[in-house]
């Protein structure tokens, strides 16, 4: 029974099933098999069960199979089989597989005749299979019955393409010959999802049903409503038969005999039967996996070398072994060096495109952050002015001074210079965070050894967080720098002398600077998204721009090709305030608003702007401040009702005072903030990131030798030892499932495939050249050589090639040939007529 190429093919298969059921990939092979559709009564399961040779199959009325059955034959010397749920579990009589079916059928789906896709997998061991997978499916039905559910036949449509549309699944189409072919639900959806139909195989049940004169020799022939894989018929044991306990081998014997003995099917009864169908069925199914196997070679071959590196590693990975131990400390503690050095210090391989890492992190904190952070401690211009008067006048005491006195320039300074020691504190502390989760991110790589990564991180951050208290002394020590000494002779100081003269000609620079405003709106500061997030839900709600900053407004366009512009704002009189974000929003916002109390865009008297990060508000903070957009201060309500209450005012010659030592306090600052600037990222990349870097590479393997057991510190993790393993397994099961597929004889036998054929009238076609006539109407045939059509028979359909000489009337003269016949059709229950017979008057 079937042909020696599929005798060892097919092992082959059932092997790579074993080695990948092993790694729990069993489910994601798209190995070959064979799926058996029909209707409900087409004869499926007894087709199944003559490959068997058993009786295991639920039998019953109405949807008997709803659950997919997985059968898998295979050879062996005895017989038994095996449900993949009810492992180790040997069932020797079928009558018990039988019951294990409908109780696992009803666990899943319960008892209102429901479905499921979840399969059954059910291994059959026997001498009188071939090996062969097949797929039992529910039967096709209309109507729900009873309890079932109203959609029935839309989920058992939906769960048998499920099976069918895969590439790599052979169609067996079960139709009974006495339905009409042409309307089979089984060969409509086969061509559904393979139109050409080369997976496709008909098989036509139930010939001993046919009306006495009828046949379905043309189907079988495939010259009536051909498939390009053809038909094969087969007879399966009638209910009568299997109540009466009908042996299948005698079943067979039985097949057989109707075939060699039935008139129309005796010249191909070698081409007939159930042996025959598992021929074919085999032959096809070398073809398949020979045409699958490069692809899944391909495949694993890709999985493989994804693995190799690893595995590599793993192989010959002794967990205990004292040396391996040592070594690896080694080289984890010089990769967690080299990765955090990389992290700081930028480099040109393995470059992070989704987020910014550690040292472009600080250097926005050196270059936008903390800049940001000196602006935002600038006091109110009004308030400077009344702290220089107030300084001038208790300078000054009782008497009327007649010079600016230049202890009130040093009270004034000192006290600006003081107020440095806030942002340059915080500079420090937003540093030691992104070092900290630098460190906390290389050490990731550690995780396999959880002791180890948890002394590395505890060993650098204490190292951290003791440079912390250095860095930070040292910040302060720059700031009482400043304080000890106020060099006004400093080469960028403006002096007495420069300040009242620049006083006096304030409002001369103020009229010639109209002239530079077309230079400064011409400067773009920045560009980018961002969301306007307080436009009402009538307008449409929050939308997207692209914004554009200059020194002198903020514009935005529909899109960045910035040719729609929907608004631009002057930057005159605006400030930016931070807004508390929302529990249900994720973006972070800043609004921007104009000191005078006036709108802001349109009818809003702010404009609430929002960002993906809180990096990106700053950043959008620190871009506003170059333009003079200043963040809101902060005033306490003391002062305000101080300011308010009390009547300020100033005589001529106090304000010039106040006006020069204004001007000496801002050239002043300007050159102690730069300065700052400057110091700072060099103070804190001398004290702190230089050194921790400095610490990994020479001090971090002596400390974590001090801590004590170094055993302890290698001992991996209960994940990393279910990896390794895990791989190493996969790995192995790879390769032999390589090993089996080289090991396929190049000598197997490939049959070819049949041509095309018409199939169109697969799908019910109307107006198709095969379209079948009305089955109770359709031509019997007759055991004698004479068969003459009864009278007001309709003319049979035509067939390929040409008529013959004479027409198909009653009174013609028989052909010397067969006449065309129809296809099977639903029989009738009248006898067919005699040849002598008379039609009544």
């Amino acid at each position: 029974m079937g042909n020696r190429g599929m005798e060892d093919l097919i092992p082959l298969v059932n092997k790579l099933q074993d080695a990948f059921s092993s790694i729990g990939q069993a489910c994601n092979l798209d190995l070959p098999q064979i799926a058996v559709v029909g209707g409900q009564s087409a004869g499926k399961s007894s087709v199944l069960e003559n490959f068997v040779g058993r009786d295991f199959l639920p039998r019953g009325s109405g949807i008997v199979t709803r659950r997919p059955l997985v059968l898998q034959l295979i050879s062996a010397n005895a017989e038994w089989a095996e449900f993949l749920h009810c492992k180790g579990k040997k069932f020797t009589e079928f009558d018990e597989v039988r019951q294990e079916i409908e109780s696992e059928t009803d666990r899943v789906t319960g008892a209102n005749k429901g479905i499921s896709p979840v399969p059954i997998n059910l291994r059959v061991y026997s001498p009188h299979v071939l090996n062969l997978t097949l797929i039992d499916l529910p039967g096709i039905t209309k109507v729900p019955v009873g309890d079932q559910p109203v959609d029935i036949e839309q989920q058992i449509r939906e769960m048998i393409m499920q099976f069918i549309t895969r590439e790599s699944c052979l169609i067996l189409a079960v139709t009974p010959a006495n339905t009409d072919l042409a309307n089979s639900d089984a060969l409509k959806l086969a061509k559904d999802v393979d139109p050409q139909g080369q997976r496709t195989i008909g098989v036509i049940t139930k010939l001993d049903l046919m009306d006495e004169g009828t046949d379905a020799r043309d189907v079988l022939e495939n010259k009536l409503l051909p498939l390009r894989r053809g038909y094969i018929g087969v007879v399966n044991r009638s209910q009568k038969d299997i109540d009466g306990k009908k042996d299948i081998k005698a079943a067979l014997d039985a097949e057989r005999k109707f075939f060699l003995s039935h008139p129309s099917y005796r010249h191909m009864a070698e081409k007939m039967g159930t042996p025959r169908l598992q021929k074919i069925l085999n032959e096809q199914l070398t073809n398949h996996i020979r045409d699958t196997l490069p692809a899944f070679r391909s495949k694993l071959q890709t999985q493989l070398l994804a693995l190799d590196k690893e595995a590599e590693e793993y192989r010959g990975y002794r967990p205990d072994d004292p040396s391996r131990k040592t070594k690896q400390l080694l080289q984890m503690v010089q990769q967690f060096s080299v990765d955090f050095e990389k992290r700081i210090e930028g480099s040109g391989d393995q470059v992070d495109t989704v987020e910014l890492s550690g040292g472009a992190k600080i250097n926005r904190i050196f270059h936008e952050r903390f800049p940001f952070e000196l602006v935002k401690m600038e006091c109110d211009e009004k308030e400077m002015r009344r702290e220089i008067s107030y300084a001038i006048k208790n300078i000054h005491g009782i008497r009327t001074g007649l010079f600016t006195p230049d202890m009130a320039f040093e009270a004034i300074v000192k006290k600006q210079i003081v107020k440095l020691k806030g942002p340059c504190v915080k500079c420090v502390d937003m540093v030691i965070q992104e070092l900290i989760n630098t460190v906390r991110q290389c050490s990731n790589k550690l995780d396999c050894f959880p002791m180890l990564r948890e002394e590395t991180e505890r060993i650098v951050t204490s190292h951290i967080r003791d440079r912390e208290s250095r860095a930070k002394d040292q910040v302060l020590l720059l700031i009482d720098v400043q304080l000890s000494y106020i060099n006004t002779n400093h080469e960028d100081f403006i002096g007495f002398a420069n300040a009242q003269q620049r006083s006096s000609q304030t409002n001369k620079s103020q009229s010639s600077a109209g002239n530079q405003v077309g230079v400064l709106s011409c400067l773009v500061i920045r560009k980018g998204w961002l969301t306007i997030n307080n436009i009402s839900i009538i307008k449409g709600g929050a939308k997207e721009y692209w914004f554009v900053l200059t020194a002198e407004s903020l514009s935005w366009f529909k899109d960045d090709e910035e040719k729609e512009k929907k608004y631009m704002l002057p930057l005159d009189n605006l400030k930016v305030r931070d807004v508390e974000k929302s529990f249900m929003s994720s973006k972070h916002i800043f609004s921007i608003f104009n000191t005078e109390s006036r709108n802001v865009y349109k009818d809003n008297r702010t404009l609430e702007l929002a960002c993906d990060s809180q990096d990106d508000v700053d950043s959008w903070k620190s871009s506003l401040l170059r333009a003079g957009v200043y963040p809101e201060k902060t005033t306490t309500v003391e002062s305000e009702s101080t300011t308010t209450s009390e009547n300020f005012s100033m005589d001529p010659q106090l304000e010039r005072k106040v006006e020069t030592i204004r001007n000496l306090v801002d050239s002043y600052m300007a050159i102690v903030n730069k300065c700052i600037r400057d110091l700072m990222p060099k103070t804190i990349m001398h004290l702190m990131i230089n050194n921790v870097k400095d610490f990994i590479n020479a001090e971090l393997l002596a400390q974590l030798y001090s801590t004590g057991d170094q055993s302890a510190l290698m001992d991996e993790s209960q994940e990393q030892a279910q990896r390794r393993d895990e791989v190493l397994r996969t790995h192995h099961a790879l390769k032999e499932a390589l090993a089996i597929i080289g090991d396929i004889s190049t000598s197997t036998i490939s049959t070819p495939l049949p041509p095309p054929v018409d199939n169109s009238w697969v799908g019910g076609t109307t107006g198709g050249r095969r379209s079948p006539p009305p089955s109770p109407t359709a031509p019997r045939r007759m055991s004698s050589g004479q068969r003459p059509a009864p009278r007001g028979a309709p003319p049979p359909p035509n067939r390929p090639g040409p008529l013959g000489p004479f027409n198909n009337s009653a009174d013609s003269p028989q052909a010397p040939s067969r006449p065309n016949r129809a296809p099977p059709s639903i029989p009738s229950r009248r006898p067919p007529p005699s040849p002598t017979r008379q039609a009544p008057p």
